[in-house]
C-alpha cells in the first residue's frame, strides 16, 4: 500500500465526493434537552445559569468570565457574529442552560467542529449534557452528511479531555503553544470522530441515553462502553 511522507496510508480516492451542504437554523429535539439557534433573548436567562448559579470554573479555559450580564451579551453577540460558526443555547425544561456551537465550518472537505461548549453546573455530568452532544454529533454526520467531527481544547483542561473520550472521539494530537489567553500559553488537543466511526459510536450512545439505561432519578445503570475502548 502506498504511504505518505510520514509513512501513512495514503487517502482514499472519494470518487463522487458530494461536498454537504453548511449547517443553517435548526432546533434539536431529545428525550432530556433542546437545543435551538442561540438569540438575543436567551441572554438573561444564560447568565442566570452560568454566571449567577454556575461555578466560576465553567468559565475556566475561556478568554473571559464570569460575565455581568452586558459581558455575556457581548459574549454571545461574538458566537453569533462568527460568520464561521452556528451557536446554539441547550435548554432543559425551556430553561437555557448551556451553550455549544458549530465551528470551522468546511463543506468542501466535509469537516466540522464542535466547541463553545459552555455547560451550567447544574448541567454537568447530567444524561442532558451527554444528550446534547449527542444530538449535534449526529445532526452533522447523518443530517447534512459531514465526514470528519472535530473537538478541540486546552490540553489542561481534564474534564473536556475526558468527555471527548468518553463520547468516542479519537485523540489526534496536541499543538504546541497554539494561543495565549489569560496571561499563559494554551497546548491545544485535538480530536475527532470520522463518519465511518460514527455508526458505532452512535450506536453506543443510543444505548446509554436509553430510558431503560437510566432508574427513577436519572442515573445509568450502565456506563458508555465505545467501541475499542
Amino acid at each position: 500500500m502506498p504511504t505518505n511522507a510520514l509513512g501513512q496510508p495514503v487517502g482514499d480516492p472519494l470518487p463522487g465526493w458530494v461536498p454537504p451542504p453548511p449547517p443553517g437554523p435548526v432546533v434539536l429535539t431529545g428525550r432530556t434537552c433542546r437545543l435551538e439557534p442561540l438569540d438575543e433573548q436567551h441572554v438573561e436567562a444564560l447568565h442566570q445559569a452560568l454566571d449567577i448559579d454556575s461555578d466560576e470554573s465553567v468559565w475556566s479555559y475561556y478568554p473571559t468570565g464570569p460575565h455581568d450580564l452586558a459581558g455575556l451579551t457581548a459574549f454571545t453577540d461574538g458566537l453569533r457574529a462568527d460568520p464561521t460558526g452556528l451557536p446554539f443555547v441547550v435548554l432543559v425544561d425551556d430553561r437555557p442552560v448551556g451553550t455549544a456551537s458549530y465551528l470551522r465550518i468546511a463543506p468542501a472537505d466535509g469537516s466540522i467542529e464542535v466547541g463553545n461548549i459552555v455547560l451550567g453546573t447544574a448541567l454537568q455530568r447530567t444524561t442532558a449534557a451527554t444528550e446534547a452532544m449527542y444530538l449535534l454529533a449526529r445532526h452533522a454526520l447523518d443530517d447534512l452528511g459531514y465526514r470528519r467531527y472535530e473537538w478541540k481544547c486546552d490540553a489542561l483542561n481534564a474534564p473536556s479531555v475526558a468527555a471527548a473520550q468518553r463520547l468516542g472521539f479519537t485523540a489526534e494530537g496536541v499543538h504546541r503553544q497554539a494561543r495565549v489567553y489569560r496571561g499563559r500559553n494554551r497546548d491545544t488537543a485535538w480530536f475527532s470522530i470520522l463518519d465511518r466511526e460514527w455508526p458505532d459510536i452512535r450506536s453506543e450512545l443510543e444505548r446509554w441515553l436509553a430510558p431503560d439505561n437510566h432508574d427513577d432519578k436519572g442515573r445509568q445503570r450502565t456506563p458508555l462502553r465505545m467501541p475499542g475502548r
